[in-house]
């Protein structure tokens, strides 16, 4: 892959002929549906490998297990390690790479969430975690070794459950930090608000530099990459629900310009917002 690749502009499925996939979907399982997974897997995946979706219809999560590979998260192509979990909204450019000449072995689920309800990563949502991978992947692991024997349906119950309670866990941050909690509940009540970093840190009490860090470490955004992605989010919403043209949602979410609002978007998300509203729907 290049070093800085332009955003993809059509999706792409490529697996090549190493590549080895496990993959358990809604038509084979129906247990699926009862947590809203649309299908989930794990992949060895050798170059040319490669996955490009558009506007994906759920929450997408990755924990990388082996080797290296790239993802686009939130318009940013990002190198993945061993022991990173990567979380993705719905509606959003989504795409994976392997390159050569290893071998990328990961775990994933993709949710099935239709735009009028509550998607599982959302605006408080970390982007990537350095804890978690492990575990994710050993309990698809411990589902995929149950569907290829027994397939008894109580096992099968208890490891959905056992995984969809655990993205529950992941999805929710700042558990250990209601200061920090707080501050993004008041930043969601109004996103117009021209917020600066030492404005937040004066809100929760704390250092600047130290808010900047806890954010690195738990959403893997900076304090302003965060308010800009939940402005994003509250964006998405507003064109999906609305019929309100560019210029009245940009002064909504704190944008003093639709141009200006449209430019964000498009580095969020990986589209235009026109093109956003009007497109179609995709699946892994």
């Amino acid at each position: 892959m290049e070093k800085n690749p332009v955003l993809p502009t059509k999706e792409i499925t490529i697996n090549g002929p190493r590549t080895q996939r496990w993959t358990l979907q809604g038509d084979d399982c129906s247990e699926l549906a009862t947590h809203g997974i649309a299908r989930l897997g794990i992949d060895h995946a050798f170059s040319p490998y490669c996955r490009v979706r558009l506007r994906p219809t759920g929450s997408f999560f990755l924990a990388c297990l082996e080797g290296e590979g790239s993802m686009l998260l939130e318009g940013h192509w990002e190198r993945i390690k061993p022991g990173s979990l990567c979380l993705a909204p719905p509606r959003v450019l989504n795409a994976l790479h392997a390159e050569p000449p290893q071998k990328w072995t990961f775990a994933w689920i993709r949710y099935e969430e239709p735009p009028w309800t509550k998607p599982l990563v959302g605006a408080a949502s970390p982007l990537r975690l350095t804890q978690g991978a492990e575990d994710l992947g050993r309990m698809i692991q411990g589902l995929r070794a149950e569907w290829l024997s027994d397939k008894d349906p109580a096992q099968i119950h208890h490891w959905l459950s056992l995984i969809h309670g655990y993205i529950r866990r992941l999805v929710t941050p700042w558990r250990s930090s209601s200061r920090i909690a707080e501050l993004w509940q008041l930043v969601a009540r109004d996103l117009t608000i021209d917020w600066k970093l030492n404005s937040l840190a004066e809100q929760s009490h704390i250092s600047a530099e130290h808010l900047r860090r806890l954010c690195l470490r738990e959403l893997g955004r900076t304090p302003m990459e965060h308010i800009t992605y939940m402005r994003i989010q509250k964006a998405k919403e507003l064109l999906e629900t609305t019929d309100e043209k560019l210029e009245a949602i940009a002064p909504q979410v704190g944008y003093h310009s639709a141009t200006v609002f449209s430019r964000a978007f498009i580095r969020c998300v990986g589209m235009s917002p026109t093109t956003y509203r009007s497109g179609t729907n995709s699946v892994y």
